[in-house]
């Protein structure tokens, strides 16, 4: 039975949860996440885990906020004019899709709303968290 080495495409099933039990993520009903170990495609804490695990084989670890996505960083908060944001009626803790520059979708969150403007907290939404997750190996090539 093959093991999962760096380099090794893997496919797995994963549940991902905060320290309160909190589900923030599952491949349950989708097909299993795919990706080359060691490559950086997924969260560091993550590629590691992986890594020695054997097809069929399943297991929870804790990933630590610096191997997951950082720490918050203060210096990622930034205050936009109400009136770029169009018709959006922001509120505290509502999460907006931006684009980066290359057109990729950014998920941000509205931490707080002013006369004028709207301060968006462009850190993860993770980030700061250790994250707790259950995998099962479901492929190893």
């Amino acid at each position: 039975m093959s093991e999962v080495k760096k380099g090794s495409k893997v496919k797995v099933h994963y549940e991902g949860k905060l320290e309160d039990g909190t589900l923030f993520d599952t491949s349950k009903d989708r097909d299993p996440l795919e990706f080359e170990a060691g490559s950086g495609t997924v969260i560091k804490g993550f590629d590691s885990a992986v890594i020695g695990m054997k097809k069929g084989e399943e297991k929870e670890f804790k990933v630590k906020s610096t191997d997951a996505y950082g720490e918050r960083k203060e210096d990622l908060f930034r205050e936009v004019p109400k009136d770029k944001l169009g018709d959006i009626d922001a509120k505290p803790g509502m999460v907006l899709q931006m684009q980066t520059p290359d057109g990729q979708a950014l998920p941000v969150m509205v931490s707080e709303v002013k006369d004028k403007s709207v301060m968006i907290d462009f850190n993860h939404p993770l980030a700061g968290k250790d994250l707790v997750f259950n995998i099962k190996v479901e492929d190893v090539q």
